[in-house]
Order: structure tokens, then C-alpha cells, then sequence
């Protein structure tokens, strides 16, 4: 005779819990303490129970799944990821995998609908966006998106007149707080290279606080020393070129992220320009190269783990209907070598 196969209900039976309190228990729910639900866990790993996802799904109406949206950026290899995006792609993935979620990843183009792609056919509970080229484009889908009554959560800067939940950094006082280091380092005629269009509210907070920073510190902001460049090294080596050409006369390059200044400073190089000794250069993000470039990059650190948790946290409770609210971390200013400081 064939043994029948155990239920959560033989599992509340043997916890002294209700049944809704096993599933609870089972998809890590805060509603449950943690002893119960540790408790919950063990006897249904003793009893060898596995979830029907299936039978749940159609229960509660829920896919179990997040769908993740990363759109294009130019690189030097084909994966089109920006390498900050990396590892929070590596945060995400683990903070669903702890909230019992299974994570979709798609490549987007503005022309999808992706209420339709994604919420609209249960392939998705949810939507994170990460990355978006232009703001000015992509502002038109937000708009979309709410209009549509879809669950959505986005990295990036605070959007002050939509009603969108945004996880992001706090540019602003990154921007201020690595130029007024580089200030401390005897360094007064400062370039900035990257995007200050609305376009790019990301860079563009990062260079408001690297203004604010010298105007603190009694320093000319020269516009002159602004150039435009995208988050990618040859864009950083173009604006750095493109500086250097203008005849200009600066001590210091700011470059919104750490990609622009990898590209800024193999420009300067070319031109026997030594970093740091005539020139002080930082960046933005700290990815991963920015501890293995010589010199060493000075750059203003992301958590990008807190920021993976947080996503998926905030997405979770919009799912249920709860309140969730847009969230700046803060920066963490990281010396190394390109600054004239550091190890």
C-alpha cells in the first residue's frame, strides 16, 4: 500500500499551529515568530513536505516570482550589463531566494508593454527595474506603469512628483563628500566629467554636490571643466580628452562613475599627465576594477547588497498591498590611490 503523502495540515498538526500559520511559516513570512517558524521548517523537512507551487499559485492568484527588467548599456564585452549592476543582480537573486521567490531576468526595450509581458500574464507578482538610458524616455513608462495599477520598485534617484517607490543612493552627498576629500588633499581647480542633463538625475545630483562641496570651501566652480560622457570607459577617455584640448587649467577630475574615470585616467596618461601627482582623479560606484586600476581609484562605495534586499523587500509589500516608501542610502567614501592618499 502506498503511503499518502504528508500535508500541511500533518505538519500544523505536529507544530500545534494552524494550517495558515505552516504556509506563513514556509514562505518566511514576518507574520510568524521565528521560533515557529524554525520549528514549522524542521518537521516539514523531517517529514520530506515540498510546497506545491502549482496548488499555491492558483490558490492566492500569485506567480511566486519577480521579474527583474535591465536594460541595455554599451560595454567593452557583450554582456550589455553595466558592471555596478553585477552584483546587485547577485543581491536580488539570494533576497529572493530567502523570501521563497523565484527571480525572472529579461533584457526590456521601451516599446514593451511590461504590465502586459509580465503582471497582466501572472509570469510576475512584481516588476524591479534597474537601469534606464535616457530618464526623459523613461519617465513615459513609469507613468505607464502606474496608470496600469502595476507592482513595481525602481533603482535610481528619488522621483519627487510620481508615485514611484525608488531604492538609490544618495548622490548628493556622495558628490560632496568625495570633492570635499580631494579638497582636503590641497586640490582646487576641479573638472567633472559626466552627463548634468535631467536626462541623468543620478549624475546630475552627483555633480550638484561636487559644486556645493567647493562653494563650501570658498573654490570657483568653472563650467568650462564640465564635459558629458555616458558610464562607459570610452566615453570617459572622449570627455577626458576632449578637457584636456579645451587648454583649461585643472588639478582634479570627478567622473560620475568609476568606469568614466578608468577612462579618464588612461587619457591623461597618454598625455604624460601623472595621477595623482599632477592630477587627483575619483569616481563613482566602486565596481570591482577600482581596486585592481593603477593607481588604485578613490570612489564613493554602494551597498549594492543592502540595495538588492531592499528591492525586493519594498516590491514584496506593494504584492501585499502594504505601505512601502522610497529609500536614499548613504554613501561610503572609500580612499585609495588616485587622490594622492590611500593605500
Amino acid at each position: 500500500m502506498v503511503k499518502a503523502k504528508n500535508t500541511s495540515f500533518d505538519i500544523a498538526y505536529r507544530a500545534g499551529v494552524s494550517q495558515s500559520t505552516v504556509s506563513r511559516a514556509l514562505r518566511n513570512s514576518p507574520l510568524v515568530n521565528e521560533e515557529t517558524r524554525l520549528r514549522v521548517q524542521a518537521i516539514a523537512k523531517e517529514l520530506n513536505y515540498k510546497v506545491d507551487k502549482n496548488a499555491s499559485s492558483l490558490r492566492t492568484q500569485r506567480s511566486g516570482t519577480i521579474a527583474l527588467l535591465l536594460f541595455e548599456d554599451p560595454t567593452n564585452d557583450d554582456s550589455l550589463i553595466n558592471p555596478f549592476f553585477m552584483s546587485m543582480l547577485g543581491s536580488i537573486t539570494r533576497a529572493c531566494g530567502n523570501k521563497g521567490y523565484d527571480l525572472l531576468v529579461s533584457f526590456q526595450q521601451m516599446s514593451h508593454d511590461w504590465h502586459a509581458d509580465f503582471e497582466d500574464t501572472r509570469k510576475a507578482d512584481g516588476i524591479i527595474l534597474l537601469g534606464y538610458g535616457d530618464y526623459t524616455d523613461y519617465e513615459e513608462k513609469l507613468v505607464q506603469l502606474i496608470e496600469q495599477e502595476t507592482h513595481f520598485v525602481r533603482w535610481g534617484a528619488e522621483v519627487k512628483d510620481l508615485n514611484v517607490v525608488s531604492v538609490g543612493c544618495d548622490n548628493f552627498q556622495g558628490g560632496y563628500q568625495l570633492t570635499e576629500h580631494v579638497i582636503n588633499n590641497n586640490r582646487k581647480k576641479f573638472a567633472f566629467l559626466g552627463g548634468i542633463s535631467t536626462g541623468s538625475p543620478e549624475f546630475l545630483d552627483r555633480y550638484l554636490g561636487h559644486c556645493k562641496a567647493q562653494t563650501d570651501h570658498d573654490l570657483v566652480v568653472n563650467s568650462q571643466l564640465q564635459f558629458d560622457a555616458i558610464s562607459t570607459e570610452e566615453s570617459g577617455h572622449n570627455a577626458a580628452l576632449n578637457l584636456i584640448k579645451g587648454g583649461e587649467s585643472f588639478d582634479a577630475i570627478m567622473a560620475a562613475s568609476d568606469l568614466i574615470a578608468v577612462g579618464a585616467m588612461r587619457a591623461l596618461q597618454e598625455h604624460n599627465m601623472r595621477v595623482p601627482e599632477d592630477i587627483a582623479v575619483f569616481g563613482f560606484d566602486d565596481i570591482p576594477v577600482a581596486s585592481f586600476t593603477f593607481p588604485t581609484l578613490t570612489t564613493a562605495k554602494q551597498d549594492t547588497m543592502l540595495a538588492g534586499e531592499l528591492l525586493v523587500e519594498k516590491l514584496l509589500a506593494l504584492v501585499n498591498g502594504e505601505e512601502a516608501k522610497t529609500e536614499l542610502m548613504a554613501t561610503t567614501l572609500v580612499v585609495r590611490q588616485s587622490c594622492g592618499s590611500g593605500n
